[in-house]
């Protein structure tokens, strides 16, 4: 998976709903938490009138299952001839790199809206294959009126439920919860990593989760002074932050000093004062190389 980008990964029955028949999607994620590799966003449809045998399935919420369980379902979904004419599945899954890039970047784009971007970029796919797509169930992320408000906006004339603890009321949602799940422990247990000599201890980086000891030790052992951590690490979360403070050399960006500056002086120093005898600021260096001059008057 590209470290700075993330595809709508399809099963090969997704298309196989695009028959007219009206049905229901359900979306739900896994590894939202974790201070290791990627979140995914699961959806996943059903025609309306499967309902007692998508339940049949024994979907449930992801976590309330155990991971054999939930790899026999999963197993179900894409190898069995009569699940696969229940439910299908995509996912979308968002690496620690995209993550911490969007909550770190100037104009900071919040894990909330990383969520919701990937959530309805799934129901957009669904529609573009020609689902007929009646029902949305989602598993919310933030206030769930805004949420609701949201996509009923971008997506009219379709019955749209957002709650808490969706997966454990819509099956659609519960099947949606497997696929993610499955899909994000796979990718963590198979991760290979870009970068060279990443010291891994002997019982692995566990499961991600800031309080598993195994993941501590691992983020305690693969800090490099200079670089930090590998691109595995979401470098946005507070656990890896307060890690890098204490194992990492200082380092000090004229971007960060110059803005700092602004902070301190405030909007008036970007503006051609009253009194002429008040000196404006010095140009930053990046403007000075561009020879770009600085706003004086709005």
């Amino acid at each position: 998976m590209p470290l700075l980008t993330c595809e709508t990964e399809r099963s090969e029955t997704w298309v196989n709903f695009a028959d007219g028949l009206p049905c229901v999607l359900g979306i739900d994620e896994a590894g939202r938490g974790p201070v290791l590799g990627p979140m995914v966003y699961g959806a996943a449809i059903s025609p309306l009138d499967k309902f007692n045998e998508l339940k049949n399935l024994g979907v449930a919420d992801s976590k309330a299952l155990t991971e054999q369980k939930r790899d026999d379902i999963f197993e179900k979904m894409n190898n069995d001839d009569e699940t696969k004419q229940v439910v299908a599945y995509a996912v979308r899954c968002l690496s620690a790199q995209l993550i911490s890039a969007s909550m770190l970047k100037r104009c900071k784009y919040s894990l909330n809206e990383v969520s919701h971007e990937a959530a309805i970029t799934l129901i957009r796919d669904a529609l573009d294959s020609k689902v007929n797509v009646v029902e949305i169930k989602v598993d919310t992320v933030g206030p769930k009126a805004t949420y609701q408000a949201k996509l009923e906006k971008i997506f009219p004339g379709i019955s749209i439920t957002v709650t808490e603890k969706a997966d454990s009321l819509f099956p659609i949602v519960s099947a949606a919860s497997i696929a993610a799940k499955v899909t994000r422990d796979s990718r963590l247990r198979s991760w290979e990593f870009a970068e060279a000599n990443i010291c891994v201890p002997a019982e692995g980086y566990g499961s991600g989760y800031p309080g598993d000891p195994k993941t501590k030790n691992f983020l305690k052992r693969c800090c490099d002074p200079a670089f930090g951590y590998p691109s595995l690490v979401r470098f946005s979360w507070k656990t890896a932050e307060n890690a890098m403070e204490k194992g990492c050399v200082s380092v000090s960006w004229e971007d960060d000093e110059a803005e700092n500056r602004g902070k301190n002086n405030g909007m008036k120093n970007w503006c051609k004062p009253e009194n002429p005898e008040v000196v404006p600021p010095k140009r930053h260096v990046f403007l000075q190389e561009r020879q770009l001059s600085n706003v004086t008057s709005f």
